[in-house]
């Protein structure tokens, strides 16, 4: 079981078990630690505490966001992530396919895949444990709701459709120069932010 440090009236004292740290009634902000951290959290902060005690975990609410230039650079990586599955395959065809209209078949179905991929693309990973795509994870930015957390799949299947009106508008993308969260207009349509991931 393990054991921990709890910071009582300024000084640290125990170590204490789980039972312990029951009758001197922890609260969420008390800080503790075990021997294997580094430095002392609140109880909150450690999740089999606040399984134990029914703690719940504040939000943290995000302030540093993604701007238009990082979001633009993501999206170019992801369509050439994706497109390039698709072209490789066109490429396959060309060399190892005989029959005209197979090849050609196999070309132009693969090219006509790529929107539909690129969207369902986008909904599994930005609602994955990532929260965001392979270009989003190399730029170090995530998708998420308004307090920070992860979106569900639902959401993120909304948010992509709502980004077709930013690509309708061109107006869309470019609201987010105007709004202190830097939301584009499926962002705001959606409840959704995107923001820097390293700086959380």
């Amino acid at each position: 079981m393990e054991q921990y440090l709890l910071v009582i009236n300024g000084k640290p004292q125990g170590p204490f078990n789980i039972e312990q740290l029951k009758g001197l009634n922890i609260k969420p902000g008390d800080f503790v630690k075990t021997p294997a951290m580094a430095d002392y959290k609140e109880a909150h902060e450690i999740a089999e505490l606040r399984q134990i005690f029914h703690f719940n975990k504040p939000p943290v609410i995000p302030q540093y966001f993604a701007g238009f230039d990082q979001r633009l650079l993501a999206s170019a990586l992801d369509w050439f992530i994706v497109s390039g599955i698709f072209i490789l395959i066109a490429f396959v065809a060309v060399i190892f396919v005989e029959d005209k209209a197979t090849r050609l078949t196999i070309i132009f179905g693969s090219l006509a895949l790529i929107p539909l991929t690129n969207f369902i693309y986008h909904i599994v990973l930005e609602s994955s444990d990532k929260q965001g795509t392979l270009g989003k994870q190399v730029l170090k930015i995530k998708v998420c709701d308004m307090e920070g957390n992860r979106i569900s799949t639902g959401r993120s299947m909304t948010r992509n459709l709502f980004k077709i009106f930013s690509f309708l508008s061109i107006i869309g993308f470019l609201l987010s120069f105007f709004n202190k969260h830097q939301q584009c207009l499926h962002d705001m349509l959606a409840d959704t932010l995107v923001m820097k991931d390293r700086l959380i």
